[in-house]
């Protein structure tokens, strides 16, 4: 079984349970979400071992945290910070076809994550390494620590997959690029969407295999993917469904392509994988609790991408 180690910030989520604005909501639902953590429970329901380390706060939503993830089967490293709080995001649902993400997490434990918050050995004993373009854009110690990460798998010859997962609310476009760029050029797997790209440079698909890279995953949403490698582009449609909640759909996107990958599947068989975690999860509220297991990926894919079961 291959072994995935991911690290970075999963907060407390509390999103509405009703269509309508956070100033009128009657309710709210709390569960937790984070997009490594969000892209290990997927690795997990699909057969791999996956392993996520991070920093929360000495409070009773860093425990759920913990909890969670365990509850998973993930190998967690939570780190207590008992000086930072544990995050929060809010989720709002303004519209039947809309969503709205409001993040409290500036000072919190998750961005207080730093190089020695990564035990000797947890990386190089790994299979893959997989970080996003959020954790090194919380802080200056969390940037240290997704670089020296990173680093530390390419001395030791770990595969590294790398989701730009850029976040305007944290940093400006070209404040954000270069640092996603350094990042891009030296993994092995580099995922993201059109305009994620273009951060880094016009060509960034063609250029960034020129570095190095072995294959760049281009996220379309609805419309499906593309895979660029130094043999030429493949390309796959996406599924037809009605979203409930799009949020985490591109983290069980990386989860089945990165599971496939694992297994030796061919790039458009991982494509389809990785479309078809895509969709699934857009289908029931929540950052990863639609992340589909085996089983669930098989019955979506026998009948054709069709949701409803007969």
């Amino acid at each position: 079984m291959s072994r995935v180690v991911t690290l970075g910030e999963t907060m407390a989520l509390a999103r509405t349970t009703e269509i309508g604005s956070l100033r009128h909501a009657a309710g709210l639902a709390l569960g937790i979400g984070g997009a490594e953590s969000n892209v290990a429970v997927g690795l997990g329901r699909l057969g791999v071992d996956a392993a996520w380390l991070g920093r929360v706060g000495d409070d009773p939503l860093g425990e759920r945290i913990g909890r969670e993830l365990r509850g998973e089967g993930l190998e967690v490293r939570a780190i207590v910070d008992p000086e930072a709080p544990t995050g929060l995001m809010l989720k709002e649902r303004p519209s039947a076809a809309s969503t709205a993400v409001h993040y409290y997490r500036r000072g919190s434990a998750g961005s207080r994550l730093a190089p020695p918050d990564v035990p000797p050995g947890w990386i190089e004993d790994a299979d893959l390494l997989h970080v996003t373009g959020i954790t090194p854009l919380l802080s200056d110690t969390a940037r240290a620590a997704v670089l020296s990460a990173v680093e530390r798998a390419r001395a030791a010859g770990v595969p590294v997959s790398f989701d730009v997962n850029y976040r305007s609310a944290l940093a400006s476009p070209d404040v954000a690029g270069p640092v996603l760029r350094e990042i891009a050029e030296r993994s092995t797997l580099v995922f993201g969407g059109v305009e994620e790209f273009a951060l880094m440079s016009t060509d960034a698909a063609e250029s960034l295999l020129d570095d190095g890279v072995q294959q760049v995953v281009v996220k379309r949403g609805p419309d499906g993917a593309a895979v660029f490698t130094a043999d030429g582009v493949t390309e796959a449609l996406g599924f037809a469904i009605d979203p409930v909640d799009t949020v985490g759909a591109g983290d069980a996107f990386v989860a089945g392509y990165l599971s496939a990958h694992l297994e030796g599947l061919d790039v458009p068989d991982a494509l389809i994988r990785a479309n078809a975690c895509g969709a699934m999860a857009c289908l029931v509220p929540g950052d990863w609790e639609a992340a589909p297991t085996r089983r669930d990926l098989e019955r979506f894919l026998s009948g054709g991408g069709d949701p409803v079961r007969r």
